[in-house]
C-alpha cells in the first residue's frame, strides 16, 4: 500500500532593528529512499529572495536562502508531498549465533567502518556517574536490546516541551528526566554508542494521526547498525520502530549535524522566531 503526505513547513522570523544582511540554509526536504519517494517541492519567502539548492557533507538536500535588501521581518513556507510504501517492519532474519555479531562489533574493521556514528559527541556523552546506566544483555540479539533500550529511555524521560532546548546536555535530561525528542534519540544514541552500536540521529517529520509523542516542529529518531540486517530505525519518544508516519529529511551524529535551519544574520536587538509543521496523509 502507497500513502501520499503532503507536509507544510513555516518559520517566521522578526527583528527589533533593521537586518542588513542574512545567509540562511534550511535542511527540511524529504530523503529520497527506497520507501520514500518525493513527489514535488515549493518554498517560497516573504522577500521573494532566491532559493538556491545544494547538498550538504551527508549528501542531503538543503535550500539555500540570501536576501538582497533589508528587512526587519521575514517568513518561509514550504510544502512537500512525499510518497511513502508500506513495508514489514520485522522483515529481516537474526543469525542464530549471537556470538557472531558481538564478534563483529567489537572488530577493529566495523569500529573503523562505522566511526563516525560510533562517535561520542558532545550531546551524545554520558556523564562519568552514569557509564552503565543501560548495559546490553549479550544472550539477548542485538535487535532485542536495542528494542529494549527504546522502551528504557521511553520510561525513563518523560515528554515535556519547554523544558529543554537545542543546548541541553544528557547530565541535565538525565537528572531532570524531561525533554523533547531531540533529548529521547540523543539519549539512545549515547547508551546503544557505549555498547559498541553505530547510531544515526535522524530528523523528519511525523505524522502525528495515531497519538504519537511530538511538537509542533520537527521530529527526531535514530537509526541504530544491526549486523547482518542494516540500519533500522528506533523512536524512543514513541517506544515504537520508525514507520510509515515517519518521514525522513536527514541524518548525522547529533542534531548539530541536522538543525533544520542554520544562518548567520547582522542585526541588533531581540529577535524572535516560529516554526511550526502540519501534515496530512492520504491513501
Amino acid at each position: 500500500m502507497l500513502l501520499e503526505y503532503s507536509v507544510t513547513y513555516t518559520a517566521e522570523n522578526q527583528y527589533e532593528n533593521v537586518v542588513k544582511d542574512a545567509h540562511w540554509q534550511f535542511l527540511i526536504i524529504p530523503e529520497e529512499n527506497e520507501t520514500q519517494e518525493l513527489l514535488s517541492i515549493d518554498f517560497d519567502n516573504s522577500l521573494k529572495a532566491v532559493n538556491q539548492f545544494s547538498v550538504n557533507g551527508y549528501g542531503f538536500k538543503t535550500i539555500r536562502v540570501h536576501p538582497k535588501k533589508q528587512f526587519e521581518e521575514i517568513s518561509f513556507k514550504a510544502t512537500f508531498k512525499v510518497l511513502k510504501k508500506e513495508v514489514d517492519l520485522f522483515d529481516f532474519d537474526l543469525l542464530p549465533n549471537l556470538k557472531e555479531d558481538y564478534d563483529l562489533i567489537h572488530g577493529l574493521d566495523f569500529k573503523i567502518d562505522f566511526e563516525p556514528f560510533l562517535r561520542q559527541t558532545i550531546f551524545t556523552t554520558l556523564p562519568p556517574a552514569n557509564k552503565d546506566i543501560f548495559r546490553f544483555n549479550t544472550s539477548k540479539s542485538i535487535f532485542d536490546n536495542l528494542q529494549n533500550l527504546n522502551h528504557w529511555v521511553f520510561i525513563h524521560i518523560y515528554f515535556k516541551t519547554g523544558v529543554t532546548d537545542v543546548n541541553t546536555l544528557l547530565e541535565e535530561v538525565i537528572t531532570k528526566r524531561y525533554g523533547v525528542c531531540q533529548d529521547f534519540s540523543h539519549l539512545f544514541s549515547a547508551i546503544a554508542r557505549q555498547n559498541g552500536i553505530p547510531v544515526r540521529y535522524v530528523s523528519g517529520y511525523l505524522h502525528q494521526g495515531h497519538g504519537y509523542f511530538g511538537d509542533s516542529q520537527m521530529h527526531a529518531w535514530v537509526e541504530a547498525f544491526i549486523p547482518n540486517v542494516g540500519w533500522v530505525g528506533f523512536d524512543p519518544t514513541n517506544n515504537i520502530l520508525a514507520n510509515n508516519d515517519h518521514i525522513k529529511v536527514a541524518h548525522g551524529k547529533d542534531y548539530n549535524d541536522c538543525s533544520p535551519l542554520k544562518g548567520i544574520v547582522y542585526s541588533t536587538g531581540k529577535n524572535e522566531t516560529k516554526h511550526s509543521v502540519a501534515i496530512m496523509a492520504q491513501q
